[in-house]
């Protein structure tokens, strides 16, 4: 079985969504929308985007600087990579 997107509506009253795996995992948490229409329209950019999304990870200090690595002087186009799903 896939994952699903759960609606919801949180303390605010507002509506979000949530994303589950077939195990009932929660993977991520939406923002607040205004109402379900609109977070319908979010579900709909979740599903066109994750599927060929680039994966990138933030290399900050905690302070919000970036941390000086060997890694951080490579030029930025060469350090994205895509991993094709499956692997």
């Amino acid at each position: 079985m896939a994952g699903q997107f759960e609606l919801f509506t949180d303390a605010e009253s507002r509506v979000r969504f949530r994303l589950l795996a077939a195990d009932g995992t929660v993977l991520a948490v939406s923002r607040a929308y205004e109402d379900k229409r609109a977070a319908a329209d979010g579900i709909m950019a979740v599903r066109e985007c994750a599927g060929t999304g680039l994966i990138r990870e933030d290399r900050t200090t905690p302070w919000g600087s970036t941390a000086w690595t060997r890694s951080s002087r490579v030029p930025q186009h060469r350090r994205r990579r895509h991993f094709p799903a499956g692997q």
